[in-house]
């Protein structure tokens, strides 16, 4: 009988390594970490963890998020900006659905992430792709393609970008908020890879721009505490907060995730959580060390840039390969990846693949590699 590994992605049958996968490891999910700072909290005689929570989410919490977020970005942070979410998709759902119409135009990175697209798409949006290079977003392109089009908002994974691991430079992130106020735009910076920096040079996160009224930033403990805790944030202008808080989901409902986001409280009032993502950018930085230098060994043929932070290499195969056809030739050698056309809102990208280098133990990706090597010889 098959054993199959469960994930929040797929199932990967025994002996199956898909270097694609986008999860962090099971065995950093901190899990005695999260036991602990949920027997402290329910040890309390405080039921309001229980109770339906304001809607911007619980006072204590968003204070809580206001200090880890004021240190980590190195600028002051409140609380009045920012509203607890499910996680980064729930807050992209959200957005459309309060600001978006079915055929409105939106601007993407080119290529994007992909879930983000399947958002999008559900939402009947009218997608326009931006092109990018080694330092993101190229912003001529997005210049001429505001002389065409008048988007609602532009969303954009500023750092570490997934697929690509590009990071957006210093000047393009002022060039964009200025046009962005200028043709009336929103900026949905979804950041959550920007505190898995292997490097000390970093640019200020798109949360630095939030007393703009159309910058939206968006983070997650999804990748630097754990994706099952489904718990998020928005950050932006307070006037704009107070158009989430006033929506019919959260006037029925009430604030998202009061019981988890009390149990989390705890976890950042007491630092630990600087020392999980110290603990992620360490193992993960060595990681990324390693699968250059085996794509360097065994695939010397691919074409990457090494990222600086985040989970991703975006590769492109040599030759004329089709990264669709390879894949289906790839799991007979029990290896997978992504596609990069996947990543196209355009169905292009067809030469490209992304590789996570966080999922597997550094035993585990070299198989995995030499299986990908083993795949491309047999042509």
């Amino acid at each position: 009988m098959t054993t199959v590994l469960t994930t929040s992605q797929t199932n990967t049958p025994a002996g199956f390594i898909d270097l694609g996968s986008g999860d962090p490891p099971f065995s950093l999910l901190p899990l005695e970490l999260i036991r602990n700072a949920a027997e402290i909290r329910l040890a309390g005689d405080d039921p309001a963890l229980l109770q339906y929570g304001a809607e911007q989410g619980d006072g204590y919490f968003r204070v809580a998020l206001a200090d880890f977020l004021s240190r980590g970005y190195g600028l002051p942070v409140s609380p009045e900006g920012l509203l607890v979410t499910n996680g980064v998709s729930q807050g992209l759902d959200l957005i459309c659905t309060l600001f978006m119409r079915p055929e409105d135009v939106i601007f993407v990175e080119e290529p994007s992430y992909f879930l983000a697209l399947r958002i999008f798409a559900d939402h009947a949006l009218r997608i326009i792709p931006i092109s990018t290079d080694e330092d993101g977003l190229v912003i001529e392109d997005l210049e001429e393609k505001l002389a065409e089009f008048r988007p609602k908002f532009l969303y954009l994974i500023p750092t570490f970008q997934n697929p690509t691991g590009r990071t957006l430079s210093e000047e393009r992130r002022r060039r964009l908020v200025s046009l962005s106020r200028s043709h009336d735009f929103l900026i949905l910076a979804d950041e959550v890879y920007h505190f898995l920096s292997y490097t000390n040079k970093l640019p200020k996160g798109f949360a630095a721009y939030t007393d703009f009224e159309n910058v939206i930033s968006l983070g997650s403990f999804s990748k630097i505490l754990a994706p099952g805790l489904r718990l998020g944030w928005i950050q932006a202008h307070p006037e704009k907060i107070r158009c989430f808080s006033a929506c019919g989901l959260l006037d029925s409902g009430g604030g998202l995730n009061p019981f988890t986001s009390a149990i989390v409280r705890g976890i950042l009032e007491t630092g630990a959580l600087e020392k999980n993502i110290a603990k992620l950018v360490s193992i993960f930085s060595s990681r990324v060390v390693m699968m250059d230098s085996l794509l360097r060994q065994h695939l010397p043929d691919v074409n990457y840039s090494v990222p600086q932070g985040g989970y991703f290499f975006w590769v492109s195969l040599p030759g004329q390969v089709d990264a669709e056809e390879f894949q289906k030739k790839a799991e007979m050698f029990k290896v997978g990846f992504r596609a990069g056309v996947r990543f196209s809102s355009q169905g292009g990208m067809r030469d490209r693949i992304r590789l996570s280098c966080v999922f597997y133990s550094p035993e585990e990706i070299e198989t995995g590699i030499l299986r990908l090597k083993q795949c491309l010889d047999e042509g």
